[in-house]
C-alpha cells in the first residue's frame, strides 16, 4: 500500500516537470539500468558513462536526485586522503615538553615512598645529581600522581622493625578445660628474638595479679623501652603505672586492632596450632606443665620465618657427615620431632 502511494505521488510530481527534465531523468535512469545489467558483480562505470555524468553535472541541476548506483565521491580521492593522513600520523614531529621515561617515573615514586617527608625540590635535586634532565615542575606533577603511601599497617610494621630490640608485648589468651572451666594464660614476649620472657596461668586475672607477673618478668629495671598491650580492662591504671615504674613506655593498641600487637597474636596462634588444638587441658597445673614443655620446644627446636628460619635460642647448625646417622627426638609427647 505504501509503495502504491509513493508511486502515485511520484507520478503526480512528474506531471509538473518540464519535458526536458523528464527526458533527462528517463535518460539517466536508463543509463544506470544498462550499467546494472552488466556481468560484473559490482556496477562499474565505463569512460562513456563517466562522460555522461560529467555532462549531466554541467547542464542539469537535478542529477543527484536520480543517481542511485554510486555515491558521488571519487574513489581515488578517498584512497589518497586516507594514505595522506596515514603518512602524516607516522611522520609527525612531536612538539612540546620531552616525555618523562618510565624509569624516571618509577625513580620518583621510589624516592617518595622511601622518603615520605621529601618534596619536589629535594627529589628534583637528587635526580639532577643522578644526571636526569627535567624540571622541578615535572617532578611536582608526578609526585601528585604517585601511588598512595603505605597503609597504617605497613607504617606500624616499619616502626616495629626499627625498634624491635627495645619492644616487648604482653597479652592474655583463654584455654577451656575438661570440666568446661576457663583458664587465662598471661605471657610477655620480646620482639627481637620472639622469646617468651614470662608466663603464668590463673582463673581470675586482675590488675594486681598482672602487676605481680610484670615484677617476675622484669625483676630489675626493664631493658625494653616500649611495652605493647591492648585495651583489656585487666590492663588498668595500676598496670600502666607499674610499667612506667619499670622504665618502659606503655603503648596501648587501638580498639579491635590485633594486628598492632602482631608478635603476641602470632605466638598465641602458634601455641594453639602446635599444642592446644591437640590436647585437652585438665587443670591449671596441667596447663602450666604443657606450656613449659612447649616453651622449651619453641625456644630451642622450632624454626621461625620471622627469624630467617632460626630459633629464638639460636640453635646451632649440626654438621652431618657421610657416616653420621640422623635420628628423631620426640617433643611434646610425640606431637613434634626434632
Amino acid at each position: 500500500m505504501l509503495r502504491l502511494i509513493k508511486l502515485f505521488f511520484g507520478s503526480f510530481l512528474r506531471m509538473l516537470y518540464s519535458r526536458r527534465d523528464l527526458f533527462l531523468e528517463n535518460l539517466a535512469l536508463r543509463q544506470q539500468l544498462a550499467v546494472l545489467r552488466s556481468r560484473h558483480p559490482r556496477p562499474r562505470f565505463s569512460v562513456q558513462d563517466k562522460f555522461f555524468w560529467v555532462a549531466a553535472l554541467r547542464w542539469w541541476s537535478g542529477w543527484k536526485r536520480v543517481l542511485v548506483v554510486v555515491t558521488p565521491v571519487v574513489r581515488w580521492h578517498r584512497a589518497g586522503f586516507r594514505l595522506y593522513w596515514t603518512w602524516l600520523s607516522r611522520h609527525h614531529v612531536r612538539t612540546g615538553r620531552k616525555r618523562v621515561s618510565r624509569e624516571v617515573r618509577e625513580l620518583i615514586f621510589r624516592m617518595l615512598a622511601e622518603n615520605p617527608i621529601w618534596g619536589a625540590p629535594r627529589i628534583h635535586g637528587e635526580l639532577q645529581m643522578l644526571g636526569f634532565d627535567l624540571s622541578e615542575r615535572t617532578v611536582s606533577r608526578w609526585i601528585q600522581r604517585a601511588p598512595r603511601g603505605p597503609e597504617p599497617a605497613k607504617r606500624w610494621l616499619a616502626f616495629l622493625r626499627n625498634h624491635r630490640e627495645l619492644i616487648a608485648a604482653m597479652d592474655f589468651f583463654a584455654v577451656p578445660t575438661l570440666t568446661f572451666g576457663v583458664l587465662y594464660c598471661f605471657f610477655v614476649v620480646a620482639h627481637d628474638r620472639r622469646r617468651i620472657l614470662h608466663f603464668n596461668v590463673t582463673r581470675m586475672p586482675t590488675s594486681s595479679w598482672v602487676v605481680q607477673q610484670l615484677r617476675e618478668a622484669f625483676p630489675y629495671d626493664s631493658k625494653h623501652k616500649y611495652l605493647i598491650f591492648d585495651r583489656d580492662a585487666k590492663f588498668g591504671f595500676e598496670v600502666i603505672e607499674a610499667v612506667k615504674a619499670f622504665g618502659s613506655t606503655p603503648v596501648r593498641t587501638s580498639f579491635r586492632s590485633p594486628w598492632q600487637n602482631g608478635v603476641a597474636e602470632r605466638w598465641v596462634g602458634s601455641c594453639r596450632r602446635d599444642l592446644l588444638d591437640h590436647v585437652i587441658v585438665l587443670n591449671a597445673k596441667h596447663l602450666k606443665r604443657l606450656l613449659s614443655d612447649y616453651l622449651r620446644y619453641y625456644h630451642e627446636d622450632r624454626t621461625h620465618l620471622g627469624l630467617n628460619k632460626e630459633t629464638p635460642g639460636k640453635r646451632g647448625v649440626a654438621g652431618v657427615g657421610n657416616r653420621d646417622r640422623i635420628v628423631s627426638l620426640t617433643r611434646l609427647g610425640g606431637l613434634h620431632h626434632r
